[in-house]
């Protein structure tokens, strides 16, 4: 994919530094490294899919917010997501001075929470216009605000809780020197954003590489996501962060096999990482050249407190480290226990708590950080951090109030108690209560997945003798009184209702769907993709964008529940590539019976599949990928075959060139009923080429370096035989390569720009194909259609039926021919809807067939534990 540099002014790099000085004025605090962007000039500093934001054209568009804000200084709130204008906001707000209270902008709830509690004067939001969205609230402050106060962050995840961390300007900037200095970051470094920027560690990423001028990928892509991987390769990235549970996700999508040449470093946070773990990622690292800093913090000190040097990782895979530059630890005893409690200094601990908006005139209530963590040292000097003191826990990454959750439940008029460890949470509830209903509200309050967490109906809530909740009781409570996460495979059963997981492992003939899964890493393809998205939409309501390549976990989520009605539209949108497959195979076989007349829909169907191709066949690492692609030949090439060979015994129309699909190669020439499956042949030669093609390591890396540019260079071959400059050699077609290439361009499409010119390419390179101007405009709207609309609204009574028309429109192809004949004479509008009625049974057959064909060509059905 082409890179667009996202320029903004002409200005000279100079210039964005002066006015950046002139728009504040110089008694106000600032953050140097947010003030001082222009000075890198013409580097990266900000990488999209779409674009590349220089250091100069960051710094002029956080001039151009700074100009907006004024030069007041006030307190702002900044709903962040990982996207350029969120980063903008942020940089304005301490280039600036303005303190800055930072808040997921998927959690409205907690956002409106703490705008009630704090009242900022002005609340920033990405535009849709690439232009950040200000509501002034009121011109100036009605807030005290200290002069060393620059940002305020949540130290409860998304809860709402009004208890922030004040941070100074000095600990932003000591704390991204510490880290940018034993990471070794330098100006050539380039890291990709696997975490939100509104969590402490997303942004101390952000904060350490644009200190050091270095670069990063802004994404929302996750891990088990092969586009994220593209993008890892296409930009040579060179380091990535993880918390424990993205480690899960490496595993589960085969991280172990891919081949990352840029990676440099991998670093973890957020919670302990397992030693075994630890150890695992250490030797794998070592074998691939890149290394692993384990690193240990708290939101209370910026970020980082510890790191784990990477020589020292395998054999103290339990250690957190040393303390970070600048740094220092002691250990202080606590009565009747055997380790004592960590505390922390450095000139990156906070100013001190917020509670109210009175607190943000205060200055610094704290000069050390008293952890809450048990921990030791060993004989090396290297820290171990073996238990909490306080009531927090960290699941997947996100710090949990356990107060705050029974604070949650206490304002529904629930009596709760709550306990957990960093594999989850176990509440208790007094009394009768919906507990699916307690579930799913904690789950979206707090921000945690449904996995982790249960809740259990109690008579009372269990506890000690003193009268304080038995927390280790609740841990303990029975199995059977918790109420699982999602519904079981009975309950599903009993009640009816789908799921996600059940949806994939009835389309895709697969056991052991895990959360991280997508349909697309679980080897879905363009045949399978049909009845899945149908069953998807009637579960969800809605079908979201790309959610063939979005993990099952976010999926479930969405997914409906009995309380949960919605209320449904006459029409759903549904996937073009589908609508299109539909219609196709109706006009095709009505055309072929004579019914009516409308060519050109094949051909149609020739660029849907090289669209397909790229959607779901050019994904994971190139082995892995090869073998899923000739699995997916199999179930072109097998059904057709096994029909052919059945109608040249019944009939004397084919030869046994057509029973191996060889007729448009070796077949006569002239047109006979031997050139029937004429569609199926090429399309078979199209596939096995490209995947033999791509088979070859330096294609398959430039496949991936170059998404876009890769199936244009296709398509610029392909023209070479469609204006008869080159021979195919398959005398019985016309050329087809363009056309399945110009799909695959368009699945590669992401801007604008690159669907203006997939339509430019169509509209000069159709006309005069097949000096048939009807069959032409039909392939020229097809195209063109696929390339502007992403789904066609469906009336819902017919949504169904479109589904099972698109899934059977190869056998469709396949098994008219020989039934329509029998019908045409008695009625041509009977023989269509025969024709469909025994291609749709034809699969219906065939669909029961491949767990028995993929163990006879060697392809294992995936069972629990198994990554593709």
């Amino acid at each position: 994919m082409a890179l667009i540099h996202s320029r903004c002014a002409d200005a000279d790099p100079a210039d964005a530094g002066v006015l950046a000085s002139l728009s504040v004025p110089p008694d106000v605090a600032r953050v140097p490294f947010a003030a001082e962007l222009a000075r890198r000039g013409e580097r990266p500093a900000i990488v999209t899919a779409e674009c590349v934001v220089t250091y100069r054209e960051l710094a002029e568009r956080v001039e151009a917010l700074l100009l907006r804000l004024g030069t007041a200084r006030r307190l702002v709130a900044l709903t962040a997501s990982n996207d350029v204008d969120s980063v903008v906001g942020y940089l304005a707000a301490l280039a600036g001075g303005h303190p800055l209270i930072l808040l997921p902008e998927d959690k409205p709830a907690a956002f409106d929470s703490l705008v009630a509690a704090y009242d900022p004067d002005v609340i920033l939001r990405s535009g849709a216009d690439g232009q950040n969205v200000l509501d002034e609230r009121r011109k100036g402050t009605r807030h005290q605000l200290h002069p060393d106060l620059a940002l305020l962050l949540s130290t409860s995840g998304s809860t709402g809780s009004p208890k922030l961390v004040r941070l100074s300007h000095a600990n932003l900037q000591s704390n991204a020197e510490s880290i940018a200095d034993y990471l070794g970051i330098g100006e050539d470094d380039r890291t990709i954003t696997t975490l939100p920027m509104s969590y402490c560690y997303g942004l101390s990423v952000i904060n350490s590489y644009l200190l050091r001028g270095a670069s990063f990928v802004l994404t929302d892509l996750s891990v088990v996501d092969s586009c994220f991987w593209e993008l890892f390769r296409r930009h040579r990235v060179t380091s990535f962060a993880a918390v424990p549970y993205t480690f899960e996700l490496l595993d589960r999508g085969g991280f172990a096999d891919m081949e990352l040449p840029s990676l440099r470093y991998i670093t973890q946070a957020g919670g302990r990482l397992a030693p075994a773990t630890v150890e695992r990622y250490v030797e794998l690292g070592r074998r691939r050249g890149w290394e692993l800093f384990v690193m240990y913090g708290q939101t209370e000190a910026t970020a980082r407190m510890a790191y784990l040097p990477p020589r020292l990782a395998a054999s103290h895979p339990g250690a957190i480290g040393i303390p970070v530059p600048g740094g220092s630890f002691r250990i202080d005893p606590l009565p009747g226990l055997e380790e004592g409690e960590l505390v922390y200094t450095g000139p990156n601990v906070m100013l001190g708590y917020a509670q109210s908006p009175e607190d943000l005139a205060l200055g610094r209530t704290v000069h050390e950080l008293r952890t809450g963590d048990l921990a030791r040292t060993d004989a090396s000097g290297l820290y171990e951090v073996v238990g909490r003191r306080s009531r927090f826990v960290k699941i997947v990454g996100l710090r949990v109030d356990l107060g705050q959750v029974e604070r949650i439940l206490a304002d529904l008029g629930m009596e709760a108690a709550c306990a957990g460890t960093d594999e989850g949470l176990v509440v208790a509830v007094k009394g009768s209560n919906d507990l699916q209903l307690v579930a799913k509200v904690l789950a979206q309050g707090i921000g945690l997945p449904r996995a982790s967490l249960q809740v259990c109906s109690v008579p009372e809530i269990p506890r000690l003798g003193s009268g304080k909740a038995d927390y280790q009781g609740i841990l303990a409570l029975p199995q059977h009184g918790r109420v699982p996460a999602e519904p079981s495979a009975a309950q599903v059963e009993e009640t009816g209702r789908d799921s996600v997981r059940r949806i994939f492992e009835a389309t895709l003939e697969l056991t052991g769907v895990n959360d991280g899964d997508t349909f697309v890493s679980l080897g879905g393809d363009s045949l399978s993709y049909v009845a899945a998205s149908v069953r998807l939409e009637q579960l969800l309501g809605h079908l979201p964008t790309n959610w063939h390549v979005t993990p099952v976990r976010d999926l479930e989520l969405q997914a409906r529940t009995p309380d949960q009605p919605t209320r449904r539209s006459w029409f759903a949108p549904t996937d073009t590539s589908i609508v299109l497959r539909a219609v196709a195979i109706i006009l095709i076989t009505g055309t072929h019976v004579g019914l009516f007349t409308w060519p050109g829909m094949a051909h149609v169907l020739m660029a849907v599949a090289g669209f397909n191709f790229a959607r779901f066949q050019l994904t994971g690492d190139r082995v892995p990928r090869m073998k899923r692609q000739l699995c997916s030949i199999s179930r072109v090439v097998i059904p057709s075959v096994a029909f052919i060979a059945v109608a040249y015994v019944l009939t004397d129309r084919y030869s046994l060139a057509n029973i191996v699909l060889l007729n448009a190669v070796i077949g006569p020439e002239e047109v006979t009923t031997q050139w029937h499956f004429w569609f199926v042949e090429v399309l078979v030669y199209l596939l096995l080429g490209m995947t033999a093609v791509l088979a070859l390591p330096w294609v398959d890396r430039a496949e991936r370096r170059y998404p876009l540019l890769f199936p244009l260079t296709l398509l610029a071959a392909g023209l070479t035989t469609r204006y008869d400059l080159v021979d195919p050699g398959v005398p019985n077609t016309a050329p087809a390569l363009w056309l399945f290439a110009l799909g695959w361009a368009v699945a590669r499409s992401r801007t604008w720009a690159h669907r203006c010119t997939a339509s430019v390419i169509a509209a000069l390179s159709i006309p005069g194909f097949f000096e048939n101007p009807a069959r032409e405009t039909t392939l020229l709207a097809g195209i063109l259609v696929l390339i502007w609309l992403p789904s066609i609204p469906v009336p819902r009574g017919l949504q169904r039926l479109t589904g099972l028309l698109a899934s059977s429109s190869l056998y469709i192809y396949l098994v008219h021919w020989l039934v329509f004949p029998a019908f045409s004479d008695f009625s041509q509008a009977l023989a269509v809807a025969v024709s469909l009625c025994a291609g749709v049974a034809y699969w219906a057959l065939c669909s029961h067939m491949p767990p028995l064909l993929t163990r006879a060509l060697g392809f294992r059905r995936r069972q629990p534990g198994y990554t593709r």
